[in-house]
Parts: C-alpha cells; structure tokens; sequence
C-alpha cells in the first residue's frame, strides 16, 4: 500500500452508527480508496506484474448472474464490496482478485491514484447523460460532486451551476469550473438561473448530496425532458413530486460505483489528454497524513469543507 483515501462510508465504519451496525460484519479492515505498488500474483494472474503500480476497482462481482454475464458487472446481484464485505485498504497489504486491478501503465502520482474510486464515481455520474453544449445542476460539493464539475467542464457543459452550505466546497466547485455557487441555505437555485440568461431549467443534474431536500429542488429546477444522475444517498426519506417528473418528461438515473470497466478507461483518457483537468483533480486533495496519524486524518476528513484526505503508507 502506498496511499489511501477516506471515504465518507469509513467514517460511518469508524463512528459505528446505525447503518455500519446493521451493514458491516466486524472485525474488519475498511478502506477502498487507493493506490499501491503489487508485490505479489496469483499463479492465474497475466497482465499484472509485481511492481506495477496500481489502483483497484473495489466491486467485486460473481461473474454468474444475468448481469455480469451480459457484461454489466456494475449491476451484479451479488457484489462484495472491499472495505465493506472483506478486508480492505487501511493495511500494508490488500489481497484482490486479479480483474479488480488497475495497472497504471503511464505515470499517475500515487495520491491521485489513491482517489481512482471516487474518480470514477464522478465519471460514471457526469457522463450517464450527454452534456456536450448543456446546462448542468451540481448539488452536493462533496469531493466527488467537485469532480463531477471538473468533468463536466472538460467534456463540453456550456453553464453549471453548483450548490451547497458550505462556503469552502463552493469556493472550491468555482475552482473546478463553476459558473455560479449557490448556498441553499440563505439563497434558492431558481433565482440563479435569471443571472446567467437561463430561461428554460437545467438540461442534466447530477445529484451528490446526502441532503433530503436536494432531490426535490433538483426536480423543481428542471426543464422539461431533462436527465436527473443521482449517485448521492439522502439522509433520510423526502418526498417526490411524481406529476412533475411525469409531466415534464424528467429520466431519473440512479448511479452506483463504475462501470466496470468503461469507466475506467475513460478516467484514464482524460486525464493523459488534459493537463488541465489533471491539475483540477489533483486539487481536490486537501490533506495528507502520514498513517500514525489516521485519528487526525478521520477527524479532518469529518469536519467537512474539505476535499480529499489522504494516508501516506510510506509513513507509517
């Protein structure tokens, strides 16, 4: 292990709240953000070689069911998460299977390796829907909601418009391409719209927020036929205005993980083409400890108004 990043589930693994409680099986080594260099292969293993360094797609899928034997494997019915259902990332070493890997084969700063999974996440979100020439709704500016902006930026979105009640994450989303911050917690997002000459509602949403009353604006910022992503979970239920999404025509798309292994590539792509969004994404780590200093490092990844916390296994 070289590096690794905090998610927001292993804050929940550490707190241990309800939802780690009921969902995870102690005792357990968490982690599935990150980056390392291979030090060993099974004797099946081709195209991983020890010394490769690598990241890892953290999904591992049965390889039987009717999606993954379609070539969906992000929608396997038996998945098992690393971190999550076997031992993960927080150690020296990490054992998984062989198709998980992800050799680097051009020059990836190990840090931004370690932040492939939530990467991909963003990827899988900003490109479920064409953007090219669209108006984009970001709520939640979360590390991978500021990804999803970068993104989208780099692929083509003519305005985007991102929301949240931090200050700190909304000076960061106008870092990563922003053209408006909207803090829903003394402003509405339909009173942006008018200052940009928006006349119509947004084109394509990405939904990042663990916010219950997110989705519901979202919807009621749409223009009609427009493409909802949603990969954010609410933080408790909310309700939904059905006979707008109806009538208006709205796709809701729910988004979980990457494509395995489409996304992949495509991460890969943009970052060897664009010197610019591999400084965006970069950017988003926002803090490095060496591992002796995990607590610190959980502490700061939970504060909020941070981007990507980062743990230096050459530091042990």
């Amino acid at each position: 292990m070289l590096r690794t990043g905090i998610c927001g589930t292993d804050l929940h693994i550490e707190r241990w709240d309800d939802w780690a409680a009921a969902g995870i099986r102690a005792p357990l080594i968490p982690g599935h953000e990150f980056s390392g260099e291979v030090v060993e292969v099974g004797e099946p293993v081709h195209d991983v070689a020890v010394g490769d360094r690598v990241s890892g797609e953290g999904n591992i899928v049965c390889g039987m069911c009717r999606n993954c034997r379609a070539g969906r494997r992000q929608m396997c019915i038996r998945t098992k998460g690393v971190g999550l259902h076997r031992d993960g990332a927080f150690a020296e070493y990490v054992i998984i299977p062989g198709e998980n890997v992800w050799v680097h084969h051009a020059g990836v700063d190990p840090d931004v390796g370690a932040i492939f999974d939530p990467f991909g996440n963003a990827v899988h979100t900003a490109l479920a829907f064409s953007v090219v020439g669209e108006d984009v709704l970001v709520t939640g500016c979360g590390p991978i909601g500021l990804m999803s902006i970068a993104v989208a930026r780099h692929v083509g979105a003519r305005f985007i418009v991102a929301s949240d009640v931090s200050p700190a994450r909304l000076e960061l989303a106008a870092k990563m391409g922003a053209d408006a911050t909207v803090d829903v917690s003394r402003e509405r997002i339909a009173d942006v719209q008018p200052r940009l000459g928006m006349r119509e509602g947004f084109d394509v949403g990405f939904q990042m927020s663990g916010s219950a009353k997110a989705p519901p604006e979202m919807i009621e910022n749409m223009n009609h036929g427009g493409r909802i992503a949603l990969l954010g979970l609410p933080s408790e239920p909310h309700a939904v205005d059905w006979a707008k999404v109806v009538t208006h025509m709205l796709t809701l798309k729910g988004i979980y993980g990457r494509e395995m292994f489409e996304t992949w590539n495509s991460m890969r792509a943009m970052l060897q083409n664009s010197e610019t969004l591999r400084a965006s994404i970069a950017s988003i780590i926002s803090n490095r400890y060496a591992t002796r200093q995990w607590r610190a490092a959980f502490d700061a990844a939970g504060s909020g108004g941070v981007g990507e916390v980062i743990l230096d296994w050459t530091e042990l």
